[in-house]
């Protein structure tokens, strides 16, 4: 029981990782595509009117995705990362409203929250 848990975490983190990376380091190679099609008219204002680019705002986008992507693939600061991840993407339902985003969104808050919940072994120093 316990090796197919171990299992079934490294499966989890792994999917996870793979869908993050995939969308953090896509920003890099089609970063107008990002802003056109999914990066709300009204984020976009908000960041001029704080002097940030909206592509500026894509790449720091894709640099957050990138970075849980190789949090969750190298088992490192999982909890931090996947907490901020689900912050995150609960930031993206206020701005997008119910459609088919969200129902990805949710699905990765799922598998995001079984790993945040996960047990850790203590470690005991004495």
């Amino acid at each position: 029981m316990f090796q197919s848990f171990r299992y079934s975490n490294i499966f989890l983190r792994l999917g996870l990782a793979f869908v993050f990376l995939w969308f953090g380091i896509d920003k890099f190679f089609d970063p107008t595509y990002w802003l056109q099609a999914w990066v709300p008219q009204s984020v976009s204002q908000y960041a001029l009117n704080w002097g940030i680019q909206p592509n500026d705002l894509v790449y720091a986008v894709g640099v957050f995705e990138t970075l849980v992507g190789i949090s969750l693939l190298g088992n490192l600061f999982v909890p931090l990362f996947s907490g901020l991840a689900i912050i995150f993407l609960l930031a993206i339902t206020l701005f997008h409203g119910f459609n088919e985003v969200i129902v990805r969104d949710v699905g990765l808050i799922g598998g995001l929250l079984s790993l945040l919940v996960w047990p850790r072994q203590r470690k005991l120093f004495l």
